[in-house]
């Protein structure tokens, strides 16, 4: 079965995450990078403003299609209650390219479930399974329990 991982990370948790499943998956790794900066305090700023706004923006070029995979695990930080935007952007960029998808997604508390809900709807189908992490199981290293039961 071909898998590919694609994850935005604006702070390293998502991509922590992100790699660990490709690293036990043995899967294709599409970091998404976006073309705003979203980095330091003014960049946390944009990056609530442009996730409650779900506004669609330019992201660098791609290397994996996801046509070409049986499973995409697409993976998101938690901006403002919704899906990071980078990620969205990268759904819409691939619209009708994913066969079968799981989600994973990182935040300091909550916002999970709105996150998947977004997630499903922008990729138009349910997603195989999701797993949930706070910023703190991940900088701690106390998911991997959880990541076991997630890739099962």
């Amino acid at each position: 079965m071909s898998i590919l991982i694609a994850y935005y990370s604006r702070t390293n948790v998502t991509k922590t995450v992100g790699d660990e499943i490709a690293k036990s998956l043995n899967a294709d790794v599409e970091e998404i990078i976006s073309t705003v900066k979203y980095d330091g305090k003014i960049g946390y700023a944009r990056a609530g403003k442009d996730g409650m706004r779900e506004k669609i923006i330019e992201l660098k070029d791609l290397t994996f299609d996801p046509s070409n995979y049986d499973v995409v695990y697409l993976g998101a930080p938690v901006w403002a209650g919704k899906a990071a935007n980078p990620v969205i952007s990268y759904i819409k960029q691939n619209e009708g390219k994913f066969k079968n998808v799981k989600f994973f997604v990182t935040a300091a508390k909550n916002g999970f479930e709105k996150a998947f809900e977004e997630m499903e709807k922008y990729v138009g189908k349910a997603p195989q399974k999701t797993i949930a992490l706070t910023t703190k199981e991940v900088k701690k290293g106390e998911y991997k329990e959880k990541l076991i039961s997630f890739l099962e």
